[in-house]
Parts: C-alpha cells; structure tokens; sequence
C-alpha cells in the first residue's frame, strides 16, 4: 500500500513567507539597536593629588677669560747717527750710437751663394724613374727604352729558363707562376737576386737564369745614376 503524501503538508510551499518574515525581523532587530541610546558612567572624585617640588640646580656662572698678549718691545735706538759724506766719484759711461751717417762709406762682402745637395734616394722606383736602366742594344725614347728592357728581359729568361724541369718535378697540372726579383745597381750590375716559386728547383733555375743577365747602363735620377728593383713573372703550363 503506497502512502500518500499531503500536498497541504509540503513546507516547501511556505519557503518564500519564511524568508519574507526573517528579512522583516532583521531589520526591526536592526533598528532597535540604532535607536537605544547609551550614556557614559560617572566617575566620583579622584582624591587628593599631591605633586612633588622639583630640584632646583643651581647651575654657576663662567666668565670667558681672555689670555694676555704680551706687548712686543721695540728696539732700542742708537745712541748716535753717523752721516757719511759720499766722496766717490761716479764716472758716467758714453754709449756709443750704432747710427751711420749717410757720408760713410758701407762694405759688404761678396755674397757667396751655398750649394744645396739634393738627397737622392739609394734606390728608386721603376714606374717613377726619370731615366730606366739601358739594356745593351735598346736605345730611342723613354717609352722605347722601357718597352726594349722588359722584351729584352722576358726573352733572355725564356731562353736560358729549363722547361723541361717542371715535367720532372711532379707538379699537379696546370698553370704555374715564378716571381723573380734583383736589383740593378747604380754600376748596372744584376745584385740581390731572389724568387718565389712552387718548387725549390724552379726557385734555384729561376736565380741561375736572372744571374746571365748582361751588365746594363745604370739608370739615373736628377743626373745621378742609381738603383732600381725590378720583378720579373714568368708563366709556364704542367700537362
């Protein structure tokens, strides 16, 4: 048998009344407080309050005493005071004026003008030479005589130079440079001879060949002969 309940009996149904008469009470228990009025207690006489005297110090008064300066005491005075009479003699000297007269007669000395040495260098340049060394059998201008010094260089080399060395030398293929550098002195000799190359041996070919240069004319500077480095590339291929 199965009970059933009382739709009257569900409390649920007055849930928002409850909270409507809490919200009510609170707010009169709020107001009740506010409005209670509170006084302070009376507090009856504290007694008879004694104050005890204060000391008194007696503090003395100082005086600033000021230390005594000694007075400084003059000198004493001569007795007597001697004068001297200045018999010396004073001799005034004459300055002589360096002013001449325009009947004088004036002698100047020759006027000898110093030669001034020009500081040439040991050794100049090749591209600002004034005059390029002379290979033996080159001769024109300035230009010409440069253009004949390098042919006749170039072809001296190749001619002496071994070219079948670098065959033997085991040189991986292909093109191959040497640097050879000397010095022409202001003699016109070949001195200073040196050189770059991939290998010893083509180093110590490319020396052997520089040094069976002929003795050229020295080239010069303002008039003077002088020394000139020069540098000379030679090219070969290994196959």
């Amino acid at each position: 048998m199965e009970i059933k309940k009382n739709p009257k009996s569900n409390l649920e149904n007055y849930s928002k009344l409850f909270i409507q008469l809490g919200l009510v009470l609170a707010l009169f228990v709020v107001y009740v407080s506010m409005e209670n009025k509170t006084y302070d207690k009376q507090v009856g006489s504290l007694g008879d309050v004694t104050m005890e005297d204060l000391l008194e110090e007696d503090i003395p008064i100082t005086e600033r005493v000021e230390p005594e300066i000694p007075k400084a005491t003059p000198p004493p005075a001569p007795e007597e005071i001697e004068v001297v009479e200045d018999e010396k003699e004073v001799e005034e000297t004459v300055i002589e004026t360096t002013e001449t007269d325009e009947t004088e007669a004036i002698e100047v000395e020759d006027i000898v003008e110093a030669e001034i040495e020009e500081d040439i260098p040991e050794d100049v340049p090749f591209n600002i030479i004034e005059e390029v060394p002379v290979f033996p059998g080159c001769s024109g201008s300035k230009q010409e005589l440069t253009d004949c010094l390098n042919e006749k260089i170039r072809s001296h080399v190749l001619k002496k130079f071994n070219n079948e060395l670098a065959a033997d030398l085991g040189l991986p293929p292909g093109k191959k440079k040497i640097y050879v550098v000397f010095r022409i002195d202001p003699k016109g000799n070949i001195t200073e001879i040196n050189a770059r190359a991939p290998h010893p041996r083509l180093k110590q070919e490319a020396i052997r060949v520089a040094k069976t240069l002929p003795k050229m004319t020295p080239g010069k500077q303002r008039g003077k002969p002088v020394g000139m480095r020069y540098t000379l590339p030679i090219s070969f291929n290994v196959e």
